[in-house]
């Protein structure tokens, strides 16, 4: 059974993707909070990605980079904060990840890295100036890794639009929000979890073994589709 290693998987994406990988593969989860579930096949430690020291672990096949943020904002109320908090989050901490476990993911089998991107990076949004630019720094960071370590280890990254998740709760507030929302997408719908973990998995397994360097859109159509 492979090692999948998860970073953000008490809640939302990461969450979704335990549970649907945790029969399938020996599951670590890494995250402020445990999540609310046990299984045999499932360690979980809980700290800081930002500033905690990242545990020791054995073998490790495949990381998924679950942790975000959503920082919506005009220009003129972003900090300078905002863009490190941001970029922090998104990136320094794939970094720190990756390098941690980079000789376990070389000797991993069929080794394969997933990162998470935005919509906003590509489809230009109204006041996401700091999460774009940190989830451009993420796109850059797979590419440039994927080059770096091919053949040996796979890198690819999701874009989604926004997701059903307590992180986009906020937007996601009334009826009448997500009913616009979904209004925006040409397949009429706000995406769910499962709907983007099901993505990852896919990465991870070896019916993606052509595929490294990509940054693929799980949008319902919002980023190449106008209707």
């Amino acid at each position: 059974m492979k090692n999948l290693l998860v970073i953000g998987g008490s809640k939302g994406i990461g969450n979704a993707l335990l549970k649907s990988a945790v029969n399938e593969y020996n599951c670590t989860n890494i995250s402020r909070s445990n999540p609310d579930w046990t299984h045999t096949n499932l360690n979980s430690y809980s700290l800081d990605i930002t500033s905690d020291s990242l545990p020791e672990l054995g073998n490790v096949d495949s990381i998924v980079y679950c942790p975000g943020s959503i920082t919506l904002k005009p220009i003129n109320s972003l900090t300078d904060q905002n863009f490190i908090d941001d970029f922090n989050i998104n990136v320094l901490g794939a970094v720190r990840v990756i390098k941690k476990y980079l000789k376990q993911l070389k000797r991993g089998e069929s080794p394969s890295v997933v990162l998470f991107s935005t919509v906003a990076v590509n489809q230009g949004m109204p006041f996401h100036s700091s999460i774009a630019v940190a989830k451009a720094g993420v796109e850059a960071l797979t590419k440039s890794l994927a080059a770096e370590l091919a053949p040996t280890i796979r890198i690819n990254c999701i874009a989604p639009s926004i997701t059903d998740t307590s992180l986009s709760a906020g937007i996601l507030r009334s009826d009448k929000q997500r009913d616009s929302l979904s209004q925006k997408h040409p397949l009429k719908k706000i995406l769910t979890p499962e709907e983007i973990a099901a993505t990852a998995l896919f990465l991870l397994s070896d019916k993606s073994s052509g595929i490294t360097g990509q940054v693929i859109g799980v949008d319902a159509g919002l980023s190449t589709l106008k209707i």
